[in-house]
């Protein structure tokens, strides 16, 4: 399998999303329980068919893309000629404040094409992005995966207490980091907060980690482009929140960041994973995120 994806990185980007958009319309088809998820999903959110129906083929683009992403070789940076940056600006003048910064981007548009993106920018100013990490549990993937995070301008820390006093370190330091928000956590690592009108268990750590390190939160998304014609990046600062006020309570400040994710969603719902189980029940697990007030 590593054979393969090393095999598919050389194929040209444009064709794996072409063929990735032709696989995502073959699953919608074959997977009904897939089909009524994504459907239910992205309706009781509000959306029309003709507003979501892009995102099943993104879907299948967003898989395709994953050979070129992880496994192409070490040091080759192509992300500066197919990547276009808006309100990237501001960002950077955070960055050179030195006083921490989180880039908040859901699952929608290429999440992982982002956060390369980033590193390789920022990595000789301001050193690496960091990221928690969990890694996969077949070896092949893991071994896929980790070839990914080994990327110049990446730096990850494992899922455990000693990966979030990290993150805890990196940030007090002036240092930044990518999170995924939309992301499920383990009971009692979340509160109960509204998303698009139902009630979604979210993450505390985000707003933990804005609130005690005094670092600036920014939304982002990496818009996948047409024809395979490259992406573009938009940065938009999310200050003056409840997920910045350190006197917020956790319910209030998850609100807030669900209110930001649905905003970016909004304006590209053709992108999102609709068929991510947002609102289910969280699985039983230690919480290390719950320690991190006693980070040093």
């Amino acid at each position: 399998m590593i054979a393969l994806f090393r095999l598919l990185a050389r194929v040209p980007l444009p064709l794996m999303h072409a063929v990735g958009g032709l696989m995502g319309w073959l699953v919608w088809w074959l997977a009904p329980t897939y089909r009524k998820r994504f459907r239910d999903n992205a309706e009781s959110a509000g959306f029309t068919p003709a507003q979501y129906r892009p995102a099943i083929a993104a879907a299948g683009a967003m898989a395709a893309e994953l050979p070129w992403l992880w496994a192409r070789p070490q040091g080759e940076s192509v992300l500066p000629r197919i990547v276009r940056w808006e309100g990237v600006a501001e960002l950077e003048s955070a960055l050179a404040a030195r006083k921490g910064v989180i880039i908040v981007s859901p699952h929608i548009g290429s999440w992982e094409t982002l956060g390369q993106a980033i590193g390789e920018r920022f990595v000789d100013a301001y050193g690496p992005i960091t990221a928690l990490f969990r890694p996969a549990r077949k070896k092949w993937m893991a071994e896929l995966i980790a070839g990914s995070r080994d990327r110049r301008g990446l730096h990850t820390l494992p899922t455990t207490v000693s990966g979030v006093r990290g993150l805890m370190r990196t940030l007090r330091a002036g240092g930044y980091t990518g999170i995924l928000p939309d992301q499920v956590p383990p009971l009692g690592q979340g509160v109960w907060a509204p998303f698009f009108g139902r009630p979604a268990y979210t993450m505390t750590l985000l707003p933990r980690l804005a609130q005690q390190t005094g670092s600036r939160v920014f939304l982002a998304v990496c818009e996948r482009l047409p024809r395979g014609a490259g992406y573009v990046i938009r940065i938009e600062a999310f200050d003056g929140t409840a997920l910045n006020d350190p006197k917020a309570t956790p319910e209030a400040a998850a609100t807030a960041m669900n209110e930001g994710i649905e905003r970016l969603i909004r304006r590209l719902p053709g992108q999102y994973v609709w068929d991510y189980a947002r609102y289910k029940q969280p699985r039983g697990e230690a919480a290390p995120a719950a320690t991190a007030e006693a980070a040093p």
